[in-house]
């Protein structure tokens, strides 16, 4: 009797077991199904995060742009920008506005935000108002120093010995400066003298990150002021009334309607590649335009008769002026001509995400002359409206627009930004203890440490 009792019981149990099992099996998949659609409403109705972003927004797929295997930002530095900057206030250090208006304080933003120089302003502009700005020093990844000492220097503010002694009056001021060496401070150089217009940069600023549109430069100078694995090469500044969004001061024409099959817009200068290239528009006058711009008088073109005749031709050589980069390189994205290099020394900006052999072409310097009209020549026009299409996917990189816009040169420098920054910063005058507390070699603890102070 005893067994019988206990193989019923034993029978229901394992019959329970089963309904249990099954009932649980059921359960299991309409909370799971539930969690799922939840978690779908609740991601696409939050906002983003305030401290990270995404490179490409859902408007705009990676597909969309002719990155190289449409890399960017999964190219071994994440998928997300997360990083605090600290932009320096003006008034916070003695001597700054010195190289932000000169020294008497009369030159305007307005006036360097145009021509070339233009991006020292613009992202100094565009860092105030990002999102990824910090006001506290002690949480920040990187420093930005605001200046716009090619700007005051040309127009008088400053001479070459008062920018040397104020930005070196100005580095001294800096504890966070001196803690890392400079290594998680960035300075913007916009032209082709770069980090030159600072003569002793050498000394102070060999660890700092550079941003400029200049690359090497050993061809003029002994030291290149251009560093490929700490510096970054940023884009020109294009005129804002070519790349604003919506309407165009000029607008590209029809490859079928362009009167000549090269040009080059540009003062000669000396250089002798600036050379070749009008003599040849004189031996080849239908095939390439080359007259020589000027600053004044009758002659001189304005912006939109300048863009204009940029336009009227399928190639826009860009040949080295003074430095290695131009202008005229980003400028030919936006008339839509396929830009030639004739600068053996350029850098290009974001070369980790896009592949320039599929949106430019690079012809050697050495070789200036009736062969290189011939080979632009063969190329047929199918193949140029190819070149042109993918420049036209890209050049958004060269636009100076704020970081909501999911394509940007701002957003393109912060993702090269990120991978500046380290966990951890010291130099030859920093030290530290048991505690974690950083002294100098007097063994003055760093938030003690008073201005000025001796730069390492």
């Amino acid at each position: 009797m005893m067994a019988s009792s206990n193989k019923t019981r034993s029978n229901f149990t394992s019959n329970n077991q089963a309904v249990c099992t099954r009932t649980n099996q059921i359960l299991a998949l309409i909370l799971i199904t539930v969690t799922f659609f939840l978690t779908r409403i609740f991601n696409q109705s939050c906002p983003n995060n305030h401290s990270s972003t995404s490179f490409i927004s859902k408007s705009s797929s990676s597909q969309d742009l002719y990155f190289a295997n449409n890399a960017w930002p999964n190219r071994g530095f994440g998928n997300q920008l997360s990083l605090k900057i600290y932009v320096y206030d003006e008034n916070e250090i003695d001597g700054l506005k010195e190289l932000m208006y000169g020294r008497d304080g009369k030159v305007t933003v307005d006036s360097c935000l145009k021509g070339q120089w233009g991006t020292q302003v613009k992202i100094h502009q565009l860092l105030l108002k990002s999102r990824f700005r910090t006001l506290k020093k002690e949480e920040a990844d990187l420093f930005f120093v605001p200046t716009y000492v090619k700007c005051v220097r040309m127009m008088g503010g400053l001479t070459d010995k008062e920018i040397n002694s104020t930005y070196v009056k100005v580095l001294s001021q800096m504890p966070y400066f001196r803690s890392s060496g400079g290594r998680d401070h960035i300075f913007v150089f916009p032209s082709g003298a770069g980090a030159h217009i600072f003569r002793s940069w050498p000394k102070y600023l060999n660890r700092s990150i550079i941003l400029t549109p200049e690359g090497d430069r050993t061809d003029k100078r002994d030291t290149s002021a251009f560093n490929t694995w700490k510096d970054i090469i940023i884009p020109g500044n294009v005129d804002d009334s070519m790349t604003s969004y919506g309407a165009s001061l000029v607008n590209p024409l029809p490859l079928s309607k362009r009167k000549f099959l090269a040009n080059f817009l540009g003062r000669v200068q000396g250089k002798i590649g600036r050379i070749k290239l009008v003599e040849l528009a004189k031996n080849f006058p239908d095939k390439l335009e080359s007259p020589e711009l000027k600053f004044s008088g009758p002659e001189k073109l304005g912006r939109k008769e300048y863009f204009e005749h940029l336009r009227n031709a399928k190639f826009c050589l860009a040949p080295r002026g003074e430095s290695s980069w131009t202008l005229r390189f980003y400028e030919s994205f936006f008339v839509e001509c396929v830009p030639v290099i004739l600068s053996d020394q350029v850098e290009l900006p974001f070369q980790d995400v896009v592949d320039y052999s599929q949106i430019s072409i690079k012809w050697p310097s050495t070789h200036i002359g009736p062969q290189l009209l011939e080979y632009l020549e063969s190329i047929p026009d199918k193949e140029i409206d190819a070149i042109i299409a993918r420049g036209r996917q890209i050049r958004c990189l060269y636009v100076y627009a704020p970081e909501t816009e999911p394509c940007s040169a701002f957003v393109g420098i912060l993702w090269e930004l990120q991978k500046r920054v380290r966990q951890f910063h010291q130099s030859a005058e920093t030290f530290w203890l048991h505690n974690g507390s950083i002294i100098n070699r007097n063994f003055v603890q760093f938030h003690k440490w008073k201005p000025p102070m001796p730069l390492p």
